[in-house]
């Protein structure tokens, strides 16, 4: 999908070339597109707007109509011209780890001419974890909003609502299409969507996209274009925050403690050329935190107490990490083929690298049989993790099915549990198997012994053909972490930062005291995961009864010495703790839910993913269109923020015209016959039809040199005059050989130059 996105754009920026903008010095055309073929060229790096073009002859200025050389035929897909943008504006809210980011922007449709229309389609780059909240359009006489909606909802909504192609074009990037937009129209659109803070040496850092190309700045050089930004941080520890780093010239408009806000807003030549960063810390050379509690809204589905615990593990470069016993449990079933393969194995050869000359390893290798690397786990030294990259390549061959069972029972049996040491086992797969609830069920035997420290499981999922909430269940048994790369090109990166997860755990065996006196108490994630000095450490969850006012948490260090401290309990009063802590919490619970196959806990999921809009594996979005709708917001302008954070569910009115289901954005829950037949992750996505190239090329004056050479009009006159029946027995005939005839000939007229 990505790589024929990047195509439909390059021959919009082809197809671009058509417009004229007039010969008045003070309007000139953007500075022509660099021609690297990259296939990351073309996606978007900030939010961006891009007209939908099946017919090339509606391409061109709607304010100067020009004479334009007719071209026959249609863009198949259709090329995608990004749009002028008028004005930008961003929010963003930063509590704890997680940022909500509001973007108001502005684009017009420069591209069609006044007397025609076409689709819009808005995409949008989201930070990292990034989940889609929600969008709001205005056009003339017109305007969208998203929804969730129940399964229920969506049974009755398939049969009157017709389908959209909204969703994801990568896993960070949103994409939505707007119907039927007249040439020349300004777009005013609302994006808003979550992401987390990257967490490192004791800084937050937060990255939202923010790089605009050079040829979405409008061409008139006259053209009022303003750039803004408010930034407001809650860190929510009652400690100071030092500012270290920003992207953008920030100006501070308040400081109190543990919060900050600031703000910028320029007049500006081109449009941000950087993403916006900005970092940020709580100065402290010790594990420190507290407690949150925030009574739940009137149309929460629990009207239980919300509570919320963090750990900040403070600035641990000189702190002691455990040492480690790694077994990497590595799927190389027949799925695994090519790219997969060598990019997790070059991910584990880097993780190999890294581990200290304390800590010991061994590799398990799996399909149907298992293959392993050594009988226990042996020392890191430079001589082993030279053999063992030695035998990662030599045995590391794709084939064969799936077993995943086999080879973690085999891991249980390699550790040696020496004292100070973390057992681990570090699982990666792009499968899904039959008894996946039987292996929770097996390795939580595993884990209910008397040992001091049980081992951890980290798991790591590829694709969407593996059930990713089997891998989140695994892991929160295993009181160790999940991650996925939905994304191939994404495997190396995030393999690298799981593992940095699991190689620096500074505190284990994390226990909550002083709460015996609740009437009731529910924890997310129900085992609590280690404290890694790479990550704020968080769990949550509801109860009944009076709080103390004081917890203690309690732990062991790396040198087995107790850990205990004193967490004061305080009102979140401007922290919207429901919606930050809303996408971990429906994550745990979908995990819960599949296991048990409890069907209330899924209706519960979904009544929390309607009331904080994120999204579910139980709820679907539609887009809503109404008739002569509400204005969006100003673009350009930021407002203030609402006096409430509470997310209000879009109600439906007699206004409403069109209900448009978009596709479904979860992940679902595996495939197992995908998996048994070994179809590779990314074989899922839906392929468009192949790019008829010879219409976008010909574009311009191409085109004319083409008809002059070959019979299309000639063909295209003489069926204008055949019946309906000779048409399609001439279709059925030829229409695969006249095709193959055009584009050669085509190629051979056209060999060398570029359209327009």
């Amino acid at each position: 999908m990505a790589d024929d996105f990047t195509k439909s754009v390059e021959d919009g920026l082809k197809l671009a070339k058509r417009i004229y903008f007039g010969k008045d010095r003070s309007v000139t055309p953007p500075k022509p597109v660099s021609m690297d073929k990259s296939s990351k060229s073309y996606l978007p790096t900030a939010p961006m707007v891009y007209a939908v073009v099946f017919d090339p002859a509606i391409v061109d200025n709607p304010d100067i109509p020009s004479y334009q050389p007719h071209v026959y035929g249609r863009c198949d897909p259709a090329a995608l011209i990004p749009l002028q943008m008028n004005g930008i504006a961003l929010e963003v809210d930063c509590y704890l780890d997680t940022a909500f980011v509001t973007l108001t922007g502005s684009w017009r449709v420069h591209c069609v001419m006044g007397s025609r229309s076409c689709d819009c389609r808005l995409a949008v780059p989201m930070g990292e974890q990034g989940s889609i909240l929600g969008v709001e359009v205005d056009v003339p006489r017109k305007s969208y909003c998203t929804q969730l909606i129940t399964m229920e909802e969506n049974k009755d909504m398939e049969k009157a609502s017709r389908a959209g192609d909204g969703g994801f074009l990568k896993p960070h990037i949103f994409t939505l299409t707007i119907p039927e937009v007249d040439g020349g129209s300004n777009l005013s659109i609302k994006v808003r969507w979550s992401q987390k803070l990257l967490y490192h040496d004791g800084q937050l850092t937060l990255i939202v996209p923010f790089h605009f190309p050079e040829y979405v700045t409008p061409a008139g050089k006259k053209v009022s274009k303003k750039e803004k930004i408010q930034l407001n941080v809650n860190c929510g520890t009652g400690m100071e925050v030092l500012c270290k780093t920003t992207s953008h010239p920030l100006k501070e408009i308040r400081r109190q403690v543990g919060k900050l806000s600031f703000s910028y807003e320029a007049e500006v030549l081109t449009w941000s050329s950087a993403d916006f960063t900005f970092s940020f810390s709580v100065p402290s050379s010790h594990i420190h935190g507290s407690v949150l509690l925030q009574s739940p809204s009137v149309h929460d589905v629990d009207q239980r107490e919300i509570f919320c615990l963090y750990l900040f593990p403070g600035n641990q470069q000189t702190g002691k990490v455990f040492r480690k016993e790694v077994v990497f449990v590595v799927d190389i079933s027949g799925s695994m083929r090519g790219k997969l393969l060598e990019d997790t194995k070059n991910a584990l050869s880097a993780a190999l690298s890294k581990l200290d000359s304390k800590d010991s390893f061994s590799i398990i290798a799996f399909n149907g049989e298992i293959f392993i690397f050594s009988s226990s786990v042996q020392l890191a030294t430079k001589e082993a993790i030279e053999n063992a990259i030695q035998w990662i390549s030599m045995n590391f061959i794709a084939g064969g099915d799936t077993n995943i069972l086999l080879p973690m029972n085999k891991a249980m049996e390699l550790f040696s549990h020496s004292p100070g040491s973390i057992p681990i086992i570090f699982l990666i797969t792009d499968g899904s198997v039959e008894d996946e609830r039987h292996i929770c069920d097996v390795m939580t035997s595993y884990l209910t012994n008397e040992e001091s420290i049980h081992p951890r499981i980290y798991t790591f999922g590829i694709g969407l053909y593996c059930n990713h909430y089997f891998l989140k269940m695994l892991a929160m048994i295993g009181r160790g972490h999940y991650d996925a790369a939905y994304d191939a090109n994404s495997i190396e990166l995030r393999v690298e930062r799981l593992f940095t997860r699991a190689s620096s755990t500074v505190l284990a065996n994390i226990t909550i005291d002083d709460l015996e006196d609740l009437d009731d108490f529910e924890v997310y994630p129900s085992h609590m995961p280690d404290l890694s000095s790479e990550s704020v450490w968080t769990v949550s969850g509801r109860y009944k009864g009076n709080f103390p006012d004081t917890i203690q948490a309690r732990g062991i260090f790396a040198d087995l010495n107790n850990f205990v401290t004193d967490l004061k309990v305080q009102k979140a009063k401007e922290i919207p703790l429901d919606r930050v802590l809303a996408k971990q919490q429906i994550g745990w619970l979908t995990a819960q839910a599949w296991f048990s196959e409890n069907k209330q806990l899924e209706e519960k999921i979904a009544e929390m993913s309607i009331q904080t809009g994120v999204i579910s594996e139980y709820t679907r979005m539609i887009l809503l269109e109404t008739q002569g709708g509400a204005q969006v917001s100003e673009p350009g302008r930021v407002q203030e923020p609402p006096k409430t954070m509470e997310y209000q569910r879009p109600v439906v009115d007699s206004k409403v015209q069109k209900i448009i289901l978009l596709q479904s954005l979860g992940v679902g829950f595996g495939n197992v016959n995908a998996t048994a037949e070994n179809y590779p992750p990314g074989s899922e996505e839906v392929k468009l039809p192949e790019a008829a190239e010879i219409f976008v090329k010909a574009a311009s004056n191409c085109c004319a040199k083409m008809c002059g050479y070959c019979c299309c009009m000639c063909c295209i006159r003489m069926c204008t005059r055949m019946n309906d029946q000779c048409a399609i027995v001439l279709t059925q005939l030829c229409s695969a050989l006249a095709i193959l005839g055009c584009f050669s000939c085509a190629e051979l007229c056209c060999s060398g130059q570029e359209g327009g």
